[in-house]
């Protein structure tokens, strides 16, 4: 350590950091691009003193000493500005002088955990390969029983149904005694899961929604976002785009203020309301906005003073329990909208699904059922919960489907899964592995995240730091600084090639089925899987 700064029992070395940034003085021209892009300020301009010993072998005169003084780049080395490894100096650096390289030590973080109870940020949870969802394979293939489809030639309606669907005999008897019949949704199986106008920064969040514009106005599908809990921009209430957009209504209320006031003004309804309950990534946890994302405008949406952190209870004192939700809260958001609206509920994967489920069933106002499994989440939550709470979505949406077929409702109401879809790349393959197994469509945020903005974070705990606003890529991060460098244009552009891209898998997967061009909902018999607990647990084949 430079002498002018005092030792301590907590002081750290460049050693006890986990990611060390190398610098090559000759290399470097001090441009400073590298210490001005740094998301976290852990490098900086310093001044460093050199001392050189002039020896003359020709001479019996005394050694000397000359001292030299020059300018380079010091990495900071407390903890609030420990370096993550996103290497966004290094992209800038015109000569390569600059890289960040882990720790060759894998015990560092102790020194970060054991300052004081400060446990070293964390942005998302860990994705371990070899999930359920990942390991199904899709075993049947037509060859001479069934012809089998040309994903490439023919036509596919690839789409699902988000509202209570009743048979055409329900229909006419609910509407001679209520007046009216749920209203239903047509729209595509992969929806893009709520993420707050707060947690995701203006940027790409408003390329998200230019995004499902373009697939919807361009491309003719139907694709819909939604918009998590914390309200959103005023003008999109007001816009035409508002029928592509899912709101949600969570336990904290937060935004609901501005969309209730905006009601009247609404040129389109939205596609349908969420009422979140729970999320897989946080069962049992309400969320955390930081009060390094709080700006100006994120208070002013969620109508609280600015810079001030914004954790989502658990559960409200409205929702205690199924019931008393359906009748005060699903009833309440149809009659806002004229009862032109679906409202259906969302909860984490939990073994009390099924008693959720049930109610449902018994009340017509409920347009469907999100759940959320366990995996996912971007980290706005207890390490805690999120390593050791939670319930895996491929059984969960299993009991719930097959619970459904026992009562003859399997059609009625819809099912959505969430949680941990595509998190090893793998988006195609597990949305058709979670709608054989009975699932309707599916919700997917992290990977639309991590694809559509280029997120660096990583399992060896590089960058990792979305919670506390302070994002390299500017993709969760409120600070004009750093969202500023997300193009927004680009995000939209991104969001489209996802979404072509998952549509041609989806329909690589669903040809060779050769029974049906529409949605194989529930269709588990072409399914398999390598582990004999687990086919049973599913009721899908063994296979070895």
């Amino acid at each position: 350590m430079p002498s002018n700064r005092p030792i301590t029992p907590s002081s750290l070395s460049i050693k006890d950091l986990p990611w060390q940034v190398l610098w090559s003085k000759d290399k470097c021209t001090l441009c400073g691009q590298c210490t001005a892009v740094c998301p976290i300020h852990a490098i900086e301009m310093g001044v460093f003193r050199k001392r050189v010993v002039n020896i003359d072998l020709n001479s019996v005169a005394k050694p000397s000493n000359v001292h030299s003084v020059f300018y380079g780049i010091r990495q900071r080395t407390e903890p609030p500005h420990a370096c993550i490894g996103c290497a966004m100096c290094t992209q800038v650096c015109p000569n390569d002088a600059i890289i960040p390289v882990r720790n060759d030590e894998a015990d560092k973080l102790r020194f970060h955990i054991n300052r004081g109870g400060q446990p070293r940020s964390r942005g998302g949870r860990r994705n371990e390969p070899g999930g359920v969802t990942d390991r199904i394979k899709f075993i049947r293939i037509s060859m001479l029983t069934d012809p089998a489809l040309d994903a490439g030639r023919h036509e596919f309606e690839l789409l699902t149904l988000l509202g209570r669907v009743l048979a055409p005999e329900k229909n006419i008897k609910f509407i001679r005694e209520n007046g009216w019949i749920p209203p239903v949704r047509e729209i595509y199986p992969l929806i893009i899961g709520g993420m707050s106008f707060g947690a995701l920064s203006p940027n790409m969040w408003e390329g998200l929604q230019m995004g499902v514009a373009y697939l919807n106005e361009e491309l003719g599908m139907p694709v819909r976002i939604c918009t998590g809990e914390g309200g959103c921009p005023p003008r999109l209430l007001r816009s035409r785009f508002l029928k592509y957009v899912i709101l949600q209504i969570a336990s904290g209320y937060f935004g609901w203020d501005e969309i209730i006031r905006a009601i009247p003004e609404m040129k389109e309804d939205p596609c349908a309301v969420e009422i979140k309950y729970g999320q897989g990534a946080k069962p049992g946890d309400g969320g955390l906005l930081m009060w390094h994302k709080v700006n100006k405008l994120i208070a002013q949406i969620r109508g609280v003073p600015s810079g001030v952190s914004l954790p989502s209870p658990p559960t409200h004192q409205t929702k205690y329990s199924i019931e008393e939700s359906v009748a005060k809260m699903i009833q309440s958001m149809y009659m806002a909208w004229g009862f032109r609206v679906p409202v259906y509920p969302k909860i984490s994967g939990t073994s009390t699904a099924l008693a959720v489920l049930n109610n449902l069933t018994r009340n017509p106002y409920a347009a469907g059922l999100a759940i959320d499994g366990e995996d996912g989440g971007t980290g706005a939550a207890y390490n805690v919960s999120m390593d050791n709470m939670g319930h895996p979505i491929a059984s969960n949406i299993r009991d719930c489907y097959q619970t459904l077929t026992t009562i003859g409702q399997q059609n009625e109401i819809p099912l959505f899964a969430g949680g941990g879809i595509g998190k090893n790349g793998k988006l195609a393959a597990n949305a058709a592995a979670l709608i054989m197994l009975g699932a309707s469509g599916v919700q997917t945020g992290k990977y639309i995240m991590q694809a559509a903005a280029g997120c660096l974070g990583s399992e060896s705990d590089r960058c990792n730091i979305c919670n506390i606003g302070r994002c390299p890529k500017g993709i969760t991060s409120q600070d004009p600084r750093l969202y500023r460098r997300l193009d927004v244009e680009q995000v939209a552009e991104r969001i489209t090639d996802i979404f072509i891209s998952f549509d041609t898998e989806l329909k690589k997967i669903v040809a060779p089925l050769g029974r049906s061009t529409s949605l194989p909902i529930g269709m588990s018999d072409a399914l398999g899987i390598d582990d004999f607990h687990i086919a049973g647990r599913l009721g899908i084949k063994h296979v070895v």
